[in-house]
């Protein structure tokens, strides 16, 4: 609109400073009622109430995401967003329910995606965790029938392609491994999940570690996890766990406060399935749950978990002055420099 081809880059810490004060403002805005909008609010239907949870709630992600960086004001803008409301239970969650069709208007981009790649499969580490987990035949099917059988859902040896898979196991049949369910969870009339109530949950779990307000840690966790799995049921009828096997696990996986920040950062970790850029950002705030990383034959990080993206090639044809003063401030354009908050 201005004539601006050639943007600068602004700095990580002024965008968040802004995003925080915009949800601030935002929220502030709101109401309790029922806005105009109604059908056409894909999210909440027009209901206030909900979009204030949801902006407070984004406030908390925002006020964590900077444990690192600034403590201090982590601390001050996660109280806000508590005092001012964050979501209660599923019926806040942000989500959007996909269709099919029209074209590809109206699909879910991860099941579009699943629709191309025919070869996605559940990780070993991912399965390992979700071992006696009631989600585990929800998020996961054998790739060579659909069986949902825990017994039968291999995850696939982290970082191996098929030669190196041969070279391993002596096996090149990648059929017999856990894909994610194809039945459930990948269709591009699924709903995409962009915050939850579990998320919230155990960020105030996390709130009352670190600083003591939020509330009690050990409820907060048992209520991210109860939310995480009722939340499957927004798949439809096969996303159903029994509360039975709801409490039996929260019985047999209690929680530990002596270990309480992995607990509540590796679930995190697993109700984030699916949502990639939210567990990669968490991951690099707390570093839970400890992932092996792999050190594939001429990788670009020395056998370490990538930090960030690299910027496009574009931009250095296209703005290289700006570019180079962005690198500048923030260091080399490479995979293992970190974003302003992942302070080392």
């Amino acid at each position: 609109i201005d004539g601006i081809v050639t943007p600068k880059y602004d700095k990580q810490s002024d965008i968040y400073a802004d995003m925080l004060k915009e949800l601030e403002e935002s929220v502030a805005l709101l109401s309790s009622g029922a806005s105009g909008f109604g059908d056409a609010d894909l999210f909440f239907g027009g209901d206030q109430a909900k979009w204030k949870k949801f902006g407070n709630s984004l406030m908390l992600r925002l006020a964590l995401r900077m444990i690192k960086v600034d403590p201090a004001a982590s601390q001050a803008w996660a109280t806000k967003a508590i005092n001012g409301g964050v979501m209660e239970s599923n019926d806040d969650i942000a989500y959007i329910q996909h269709t099919a069709g029209p074209e590809g208007i109206n699909r879910n981009g991860n099941g579009e995606a699943f629709t191309a790649d025919e070869n996605p499969r559940i990780s070993k580490t991912f399965r390992t965790i979700l071992e006696g987990d009631p989600r585990l035949p929800i998020l996961a099917a054998r790739r060579s029938d659909g069986s949902t059988n825990p017994a039968d859902l291999i995850g696939f040896p982290n970082g191996l392609d098929l030669p190196m898979l041969l070279e391993m196991t002596g096996e090149e049949n990648t059929d017999a491994y856990a894909e994610p369910n194809r039945a459930i969870i990948t269709g591009e009339d699924a709903p995409m999940f962009f915050q939850t109530y579990a998320e919230v949950e155990f960020m105030l779990a996390e709130a009352n570690i670190r600083w003591g307000i939020g509330g009690d840690a050990a409820g907060h966790y048992e209520n991210g996890v109860a939310g995480a799995m009722r939340m499957l049921s927004l798949y439809g009828e096969a996303g159903v766990i029994a509360e039975a096997d709801i409490t039996a696990y929260l019985a047999a996986n209690p929680y530990d406060a002596a270990n309480g920040l992995e607990q509540i950062s590796t679930q995190y970790w697993v109700a984030t399935f699916l949502n990639e850029y939210e567990t990669f950002a968490n991951w690099r705030r707390v570093e839970l749950p400890v992932l092996v990383p792999t050190n594939y034959p001429g990788n670009e990080t020395n056998g370490t978990i990538p930090r960030r993206l690299t910027y496009s090639s574009s931009e250095e044809s296209n703005n290289a002055a700006n570019l180079a003063e962005a690198v500048a401030n923030q260091g080399p354009d490479v995979l293992t420099t970190r974003v302003w908050w992942d302070k080392q």
